[in-house]
């Protein structure tokens, strides 16, 4: 199977789940911003473990498919096509020979992720197919995709004969559709004043009494300058007690940081691997999503949790996608 990228768009690059155990070395872990939408995209089409998936951050993105393959679109809702109709998201889509996808204006949230069945083929750097664009390793040819690229899958592991018992057919032909979806619950995408929710930083205590209340008190905007290694935000300048020098230390996918001119950073998935400017606050890691889908302009409000309330929505979340990916296989085990 292979497809061709038609048009590229503004970011569109392979990614799993990232690089582990070596920020030694100083390699980022990179992978998906998204890891709610990533583990039912790869679900939904029949891949078990850690296969790439497409990130198409905001739009433009078209590419060919040049034969039958199933795919599953989940994530920020850029109003994909095919040939002009509308893809249905969060289910299996058999998109047929000759058929052009493509994403067009976000409708809600702002990173899309597309799953192949089979999984693409690229090779594994440093265990992992993700795509590290500052290093140039990983993914497709280390870097985002261009038009004319060819990208290749492995052999589909579902069938691409249709059936009327499990499938429906579009009134013009281009793709078909599963009859069931799975729910979109796992985060927010309106965009505006998200809740979310975190833990004290191991600097908390040495912000003043005014930024510690401004933290939850007060909102934050997410600005143009953020990317997949740090969200940027704008609000109340947040100030420490007095001047101090951290030494660097490893920081964490959701760590703030605040740099000295007061306004804090969400590290992200190409964050670097140490830092050493004074951590404010932690993401609980069942809002990461909520972020990844923050566009320029959407709004924070921060809600301080505690460790063992993080623990339990974490396991909650573990609960929520084990039953949804039983309830798919059982789904697929129809087929």
């Amino acid at each position: 199977m292979s497809m061709t990228v038609i048009k590229p768009g503004l970011l569109a690059t392979l990614q799993d789940t990232g690089r582990q155990g070596y920020g030694k070395y100083g390699i980022i872990t990179a992978g998906v911003m998204d890891g709610y939408a990533y583990r039912l995209a790869n679900r939904l089409v029949g891949n078990e473990g850690e296969h790439a998936v497409l990130e198409i951050a905001w739009s433009g993105l078209a590419v060919e498919f040049h034969d039958d393959r199933w795919i599953a679109i989940t994530g920020g809702d850029l109003s994909p096509l095919i040939d002009g109709v509308k893809v249905p998201m969060w289910r299996p889509v058999l998109v047929k020979a000759g058929r052009v996808l493509s994403f067009h204006q976000p409708a809600a949230g702002c990173r899309a992720y597309m799953s192949i069945s089979g999984g693409f083929d690229v090779p594994k750097v440093m265990g992992s197919l993700s795509t590290y664009l500052r290093a140039g390793i990983g993914g497709y040819a280390g870097r985002a995709l261009k038009q004319g690229d060819t990208l290749h899958a492995h052999p589909s592991r579902l069938a691409v004969d249709s059936s009327e018992r499990i499938l429906h057919v579009d009134d013009y032909g281009g793709f078909l559709t599963a009859k069931w979806s799975v729910s979109a619950s796992g985060y927010d995408l309106t965009g505006q004043d998200a809740v979310v929710r975190v833990l004290n930083g191991r600097q908390f205590d040495d912000f003043n009494d005014d930024s510690q209340q401004a933290l939850f008190r007060e909102r934050f905007t997410v600005t143009p300058q953020s990317d997949r290694m740090g969200f940027r935000l704008s609000g109340p300048p947040l100030t420490l007690r007095q001047a101090k020098e951290y030494v660097s230390e490893p920081v964490a996918l959701g760590t703030v940081q605040v740099p000295s001119d007061g306004q804090p950073i969400i590290l992200m998935a190409d964050r670097q691997t140490l830092g050493g400017y004074p951590k404010i606050a932690q993401v609980a890691s069942v809002d990461i999503p909520l972020i990844a889908q923050l566009p320029p302009g959407g709004s924070i409000r921060f809600a301080e949790i505690s460790l063992a309330e993080a623990e339990r929505l974490y396991a909650a979340r573990a609960r929520e996608l084990r039953m949804l990916e039983a309830i798919i296989k059982h789904k697929l085990k129809e087929w």
